[in-house]
């Protein structure tokens, strides 16, 4: 079951996965943008990280890929890593982002993609972790609302 915080305000739930959810576990994490979740070729990227979520973050452990979403039957794994410019801001004055520059745009085709975090260690405190992203897509100025992930650590 997921939750989220407000149901009915302009929040919108997007598919996630998580390989350990213990506390203080190592833990790899994808963030999907499937195909419903993208209508635009996407040039930026930005990932707002709550300010709960204290977990020590590299650009070595953080891509994006083009991925398959796992199921009962599959695995889910990264098929080919996208090429991306990272800028990490953990200042803990102003919003935790991470924000990807993708070489090339990231097209709205039928495949889907991720951003993962890779053998990362979980926060020391359970609870509900709500991380939300921001999209900029071709020839537009200003990045846009593109969806939010709660994640749930035990």
């Amino acid at each position: 079951m997921e939750f989220q915080w407000d149901q009915n305000s302009g929040f919108r739930r997007l598919k996630w996965f998580q390989k350990e959810n213990k506390n203080k576990f190592r833990n790899t994490i994808y963030f999907f943008f499937r195909p419903s979740d993208r209508n635009n070729e996407l040039i930026k990227i930005n990932l707002a990280i709550p300010k709960t979520f204290k977990s020590t973050l590299k650009k070595e452990k953080i891509s994006l890929c083009k991925v398959r979403i796992g199921g009962f039957e599959d695995r889910t794994k990264c098929l080919k890593d996208i090429p991306a410019d990272i800028e990490i801001n953990t200042e803990e004055s102003s919003l935790r982002s991470i924000t990807f520059y993708p070489y090339s745009p990231i097209p709205s085709n039928k495949d889907s993609y991720a951003i993962v975090f890779k053998k990362i260690f979980n926060p020391k405190r359970s609870g509900l972790y709500q991380f939300h992203s921001y999209g900029q897509p071709k020839g537009k100025t200003v990045s846009s609302y593109l969806g939010s992930w709660t994640i749930r650590i035990d």
